[in-house]
């Protein structure tokens, strides 16, 4: 079994994957409405908790390393790293498993997700999910919009899958 996780302070996606790279489990955790950050981890501590499983190996999308004008601010790349360190550990303290970090346009280009020039990543990798991977259920606003947490699962899935092939690749 694999574990990917797309971990954020906001809605945390969760995917594990089994021996043949099917989905076992796809979710989203939502914290928006938790404002202390560690109340936030201990919600995604419960929620992985209640998941029995036994993973081979756990993949965490990398969190930002650097900045890009009109994105994110110091502070809030600092609370994101924090953060994904700390659901990192309670990955392996929960499963005595050291997590794998992969970034985000690697696993997309692994799976064979192309974001073309211009375009946003994350309606790229939904309109692959909605296309190729039936088992993410996809849940759409009164609007036609797809929810929030979504775009989490469908992630969270892209660094499974990448975590996966990359095991399959060692193995031959």
């Amino acid at each position: 079994m694999i574990v990917g996780l797309d971990i954020s302070t906001s809605i945390t996606g969760v995917t594990v994957l089994d021996e043949k790279g099917k989905i076992d489990y796809n979710f989203a955790i939502d914290t928006r409405k938790y404002k202390n950050f560690f109340k936030k981890v201990e919600v995604v501590q419960n929620a992985l908790e209640k998941i029995i499983i036994n993973p081979e190996r756990i993949f965490i999308e990398q969190s930002l390393q650097s900045f890009r004008s009109g994105f994110s601010s110091a502070k809030t790349l600092s609370t994101l790293s924090r953060y994904n360190g700390i659901i990192s550990w309670v990955c392996y303290q929960l499963w005595n498993l050291e997590p794998e970090y992969i970034a985000a346009t690697s696993a997309r280009k692994r799976v064979g997700i192309k974001v073309p020039k211009g375009q946003k990543a994350k309606k790229c990798v939904l309109e692959y999910i909605v296309d190729n991977v039936p088992d993410v259920l996809i849940e759409y606003t009164k609007y036609g919009n797809p929810k929030p947490q979504c775009f989490d699962m469908a992630d969270s899935w892209v660094i499974a899958k990448a975590g996966w092939l990359a095991c399959q690749t060692k193995k031959k």
